[in-house]
């Protein structure tokens, strides 16, 4: 039997429907974003795709004998710049742990601004790229597939775009799918014919040896072409974008004469951040704020640092900074600016707001019975999963955060 974990119900139905899975037994169950913002319901959800949410939350994981089978994401969302990593923190979760992972992205979308003709809102090409380097990784399958659009048809003339209320986008007709994609595109044809092929290895074999072998599967094998072809057909020349284009690689030196401010003769920064000779430093010069700016992190991280399959295992340090860097050659040091005055109590009054949610402080006595089950995942897990999502995923991928009042880093 299988068992579908759903954000939405339409788009379960969608994606069931329309592949092999209406031919088998279906268990369906509602998917819970984090305890942060599902206090009574998360704790409930099984320990093996709490790996799975740990960052992110996708919008499908299907799980046969309690083993994830596949995982998928949807968005509408335009794709130029940082916006098209916006989700791809859920799709690193779900490489890690070893889970196939589909990612439906426009590509392209109508923009209307006033006192302007619409124009198409291209996606970012360079998220092909990372999506081949999450596949070289873990030797997983992590496919795009367009968001059905009349980008192609009209891509001189979205104002011609028979669906420009829907910003070009095609969207299924039938009432069923509310909000999904039109099923008939062909991109959805070639969504639902790989999850069958997916399912078929799934049934012919154990789920762990299908998946182990998916990438040698000639169907998806395609696809991954299909994906390189769309990323230099777009960038010919590998041109650098958004967000590598905001980093900048530094001496690890530099960087530690910058934290030398936070040591004294009780305290010496450890031997992580040293172990590394350079550093990549992603500047956001901006307030503090989630996305897409966590997914855009996370990426750095696999273009720029990664080497192996968890985030210990870098060449390069990775740094978030909130402004932007001046690098001071002659004291071998960077000077952080940030416009927007962005102070390190953001990121710490967000810490505060889930401690405050946590369980663990009471008596038992104190706690209601529903709250029993959650304060044992808060006994084992702390606020792990109560914390924001930008809080936890600059946690997990950054070596160190910059705040123009403050720093925080790891030793370890």
């Amino acid at each position: 039997m299988y068992r579908i974990w759903y954000s939405s119900e339409s788009f379960k139905d969608f994606i069931v429907e329309n592949t092999l899975l209406k031919n088998h037994s279906i268990e369906s169950k509602k998917i819970y974003e984090s305890d942060g913002n599902n206090a009574k319901k998360f704790h409930s959800i099984p320990d093996h795709l709490k790996k799975i949410l740990y960052l992110d939350c996708p919008d499908i994981i299907v799980e046969k004998d309690f083993e994830p089978v596949f995982s998928i994401e949807d968005t509408k969302e335009a794709g130029t710049g940082h916006n098209a990593f916006q989700r791809f923190a859920r799709l690193a979760a779900s490489a890690e742990n070893n889970v196939p992972c589909m990612y439906i992205y426009p590509e392209a979308k109508i923009i209307s601004r006033k006192d302007s003709n619409p124009t198409w809102d291209k996606i970012n090409p360079l998220i092909f790229k990372t999506l081949n380097k999450l596949m070289n990784l873990y030797r997983i399958p992590s496919l795009l597939f367009y968001y059905p659009s009349d980008f192609r048809e009209h891509v001189n003339t979205p104002e011609s775009s028979i669906h420009k209320k829907d910003k070009g986008l095609k969207l299924s007709k039938n009432l069923n799918y509310l909000g999904c994609p039109d099923e008939n595109d062909s991109e959805m044809k070639k969504l639902f014919k790989i999850i069958d092929c997916i399912i078929l290895e799934t049934e012919n074999k154990s789920v762990l040896k299908a998946k182990d072998e998916l990438l040698n599967n000639r169907l998806i094998n395609n696809h991954r072409n299909w994906m390189l072809h769309e990323y230099y057909s777009k960038n010919p020349s590998d041109t650098p974008s958004s967000p590598l284009t905001n980093t900048v690689e530094i001496p690890t030196k530099y960087l530690l004469n910058y934290l030398n401010q936070y040591e004294n003769q009780e305290y010496q920064i450890g031997e992580l951040l040293k172990s590394r000779e350079n550093t990549v430093i992603y500047q956001v010069d901006a307030k503090f704020r989630g996305d897409p700016y966590p997914g855009a992190l996370a990426s750095i991280d696999y273009h720029s640092c990664r080497t192996g399959k968890t985030f210990e295992e870098r060449d390069k340090n990775l740094v978030l900074a909130w402004g932007v860097i001046d690098i001071d050659h002659s004291n071998q040091t960077i000077i952080l600016n940030s416009s927007k005055r962005t102070s390190i109590k953001s990121f710490m009054d967000k810490v505060k707001n889930s401690d405050s949610r946590s369980l663990t402080s009471k008596e038992f006595g104190q706690l209601k019975n529903y709250e029993i089950p959650r304060y044992y995942m808060q006994a084992r897990y702390g606020t792990m999963f109560t914390k924001s999502k930008e809080v936890r995923i600059y946690s997990y991928f950054a070596d160190a955060i910059l705040f123009c009042d403050g720093a925080l880093w790891r030793d370890g």
